[in-house]
């Protein structure tokens, strides 16, 4: 999907291009497919290739599948997610992302959210 939104739009051999370590060319296919009768894609013949497009804006679907995230590994709990994160020991937080996350519970909170 990541491709897909990237590009805008793709076929299976620009997907399976741009993977990392990619797996056969059938199994991108297979999975484009999967995509498109879950409805996360559509596609329209040029020619003989099958182009694909995503069917819901990026933002969306990201928002979608931070909820199924949060439901899968957090019990729901944003705080509990944020914590995973941010106890992620190999990489700590540098100060311009202290500075923005100060920045955005601020604003949250402006808000009454």
């Amino acid at each position: 999907m990541d491709v897909v939104y990237g590009l805008g739009s793709a076929t299976a051999a620009e997907v399976h291009a741009r993977l990392p370590d990619p797996p056969h060319a059938a199994a991108v296919r297979t999975l484009l497919r999967i995509l498109e009768d879950k409805g996360h894609l559509r596609h329209e013949k040029d020619g003989p290739r099958h182009v694909y497009h995503p069917t819901t804006p990026r933002a969306v679907a990201q928002r979608s599948a931070l909820r199924h995230l949060l439901g899968t590994f957090f019990g729901g709990s944003r705080t509990a997610a944020v914590a995973a994160l941010l106890d992620e020991s190999e990489r700590p937080l540098s100060e311009s992302e202290r500075a923005e996350l100060d920045a955005m519970i601020r604003r949250l909170r402006e808000d009454g959210r």
